[in-house]
């Protein structure tokens, strides 16, 4: 099997995600199913079926995380420098709208673009790989082509 490469960050967060659905979220499921069953008749009980349905979300989630976490290989950026690669905190200036904005480059499991945190398997993170301070970027969207300027580049 392929390693997962992540950040410690990301690493901890699902390990935390996963503890969390095996302590609470599972309980609370099976308790939710012995009250349903205890209305009666199951075939009509709502209760009981989204009961059902909730834990089949959870065990699936739990079945995720413990693959994601077995493949996991933690990478710690802070030991890397220079170009653009993973764990690369970078900030890039849209040069069309003259937009800035800041990304990390994490694992595809960890990724949140909402937060910053950039897919490494995405067309943005590839086009930034092994790219310098001051270099552009350009980058194939579904709007057309877009070309970003890479302002800095931090490890942390």
């Amino acid at each position: 099997m392929e390693k997962i490469p992540m950040t410690r960050a990301g690493h901890t967060a699902l390990d935390e995600e996963l503890r969390t659905l095996k302590s609470v979220e599972r309980p609370a499921v099976i308790r939710a199913i012995a009250e349903a069953r205890e209305h009666g008749d199951l075939s009509e009980n709502a209760e009981y079926h989204a009961a059902r349905e909730r834990q089949s979300f959870v065990e699936g989630r739990i079945k995720e995380l413990e693959g994601i976490l077995s493949l996991a290989e933690v990478i710690d950026p802070s030991k890397f420098t220079g170009a653009i690669k993973f764990g690369a905190t970078v900030t890039v200036v849209d040069a069309d709208p003259d937009d800035e904005k800041t990304y990390q480059i994490v694992g595809e499991a960890e990724a949140d673009i909402e937060r910053g945190l950039l897919n490494i398997r995405s067309p943005l993170a590839r086009a930034l790989i092994g790219k310098d301070e001051g270099d552009t970027a350009e980058v194939r969207t579904p709007g057309g082509e877009k070309s970003y300027e890479i302002l800095s580049i931090r490890y942390i």
